[in-house]
């Protein structure tokens, strides 16, 4: 018995690209791919139910204990840009009035520096909350972003 080690010939026609059809090119050059990885890999997905986690410590019966109000005052400048991001980002479907005036309020905030004063604060970090819980809920209604479920 013999075997056979070349694999059979099926067909002999060549392919030739179309004179007409262009040669296809890569949308990104090399370091723009690399910038794309980058971003890609460090990307977390919005944790919606952190964000109401946050909002009900902030604007809950306590004010929050004076050594978490600067963490959770960035987490939620954070939230107020990836929120307001969110809204802008498809230019099909521009945010409503009441979004733009929320991400305008949001981004006077963002800047806002940290009070010294606890209660003053605390006062910045609720003003923060409050814009933040707005805005999520239109973005919820308006199906930008998904609910907790």
């Amino acid at each position: 018995m013999t075997i056979s080690l070349t694999a059979p010939v099926l067909d002999k026609r060549v392919v030739r690209p179309m004179a007409n059809v262009p040669k296809w090119t890569p949308p990104l050059d090399p370091d723009a791919l690399r910038h794309v990885l980058k971003r890609v890999a460090a990307w977390t997905p919005l944790d919606v139910e952190a964000i109401f986690d946050d909002l009900d410590t902030t604007i809950g019966n306590q004010p929050p204990p004076e050594a978490a109000i600067p963490a959770l005052v960035e987490r939620l400048r954070s939230y107020l840009k990836r929120l307001s991001t969110i809204a802008v980002a498809d230019t099909k479907f521009p945010p409503t009035d009441e979004m733009a005036q929320l991400i305008e309020r949001g981004r006077s905030m963002q800047d806002a520096r940290l009070p010294d004063d606890h209660q003053e604060a605390v006062g910045m970090a609720r003003c923060m909350a409050f814009v933040t819980s707005d805005l999520v809920e239109k973005l919820i209604e308006g199906r930008y972003i998904k609910d907790v479920a």
